[in-house]
């Protein structure tokens, strides 16, 4: 069954969505995008994700999307036409196409491309892998220098997706003049005694949505948090490890290069917060 999605304005079949292929998103990679949770029906911190948005685009001086006001109910339609109780709605905009190839942006009336496309994702809260955990490799960061906007720029967070696959594990984290930046698409976290390391928010990271809602709740339910820059050795060390992300909320690290975490097994802190986050979470959905 084809899926309804949104381009400039249109609700269209998905084989039907088409933008020009002098768009900059296409030639420049000269677009920002967010990724909101869907969980029974309704979106998971609609609002983070929107002034997340507001911020990459001023960033950016890329204009707003005409319907930028009207995300929420467009998200709400694309949920309802494509039946979604569980799943993820994708936006990107980009800044447009000005007819032709060039590295200077195209003039100030040159309109936006705006499109969200949902998926389906059913049982995405209860996720096997939250239950036994996940492995990560380190590999060197080698993305640009901007990585608090969150722009479709994403080739190589693809290659360490890729990276990991090969080496028989399901993310990796990357590492920057020695200390974990992030991971290819969450943010990273270890946790010693009873602190939550995780790095102090910068250029250098993705400023998650998710991860301030989860470090709000966790200072809520008195547990100590702590942003600063770890090394991997030092995570490798650490008591458990997990990651934030829209799509998989709050997940376990078991295994760094080969190496167990802890006992190797899912500790008491990141199934905590997980249960925190969703309960919340879903109190607030809209």
């Amino acid at each position: 069954m084809s899926r309804t999605v949104y381009v400039n304005g249109e609700y269209l079949p998905e084989e039907d969505a088409k933008i020009s292929i002098f768009d900059r998103s296409f030639l420049m990679a000269d677009g920002v995008y967010e990724v909101t949770s869907v969980l029974d029906g309704k979106l998971i911190d609609f609002e983070g994700h929107k002034v997340r948005l507001e911020r990459s685009l001023n960033e950016l001086d890329m204009q707003k999307p005409e319907a930028f006001d009207d995300l929420l109910e467009i998200h709400r339609e694309l949920v309802r036409a494509n039946e979604i109780t569980d799943g993820l709605v994708y936006l990107q905009v980009s800044r447009g196409s000005a007819g032709d190839r060039d590295f200077a942006y195209p003039s100030e009336d040159v309109k936006p491309t705006l499109v969200l496309f949902t998926q389906n994702k059913p049982g995405l809260a209860d996720s096997p892998a939250a239950k036994k955990g996940i492995k990560v490799i380190s590999i060197e960061d080698q993305r640009w220098g901007r990585r608090d906007i969150k722009t479709v720029q994403l080739l190589y967070p693809s290659m360490g997706k890729m990276m990991a696959k090969a080496a028989g594990a399901d993310d990796a984290w990357m590492v920057e003049d020695g200390f974990v930046t992030e991971g290819t698409s969450n943010n990273a976290y270890i946790v010693k005694g009873n602190t939550i390391i995780t790095r102090q928010l910068s250029n250098d990271i993705l400023h998650g949505i998710t991860r301030a809602a989860v470090l709000r709740f966790a200072k809520e339910a008195q547990m100590t948090v702590e942003e600063r820059s770890f090394t991997m050795e030092e995570a490798k060390e650490a008591d458990e490890a997990f990651i934030t992300s829209a799509s998989t909320f709050v997940m376990p690290v078991v295994e760094m290069d080969g190496v167990p975490v802890g006992t190797g097994e899912v500790g008491s802190v990141a199934p905590r917060l997980r249960e925190i986050y969703l309960d919340e979470s879903r109190k607030a959905a809209v």
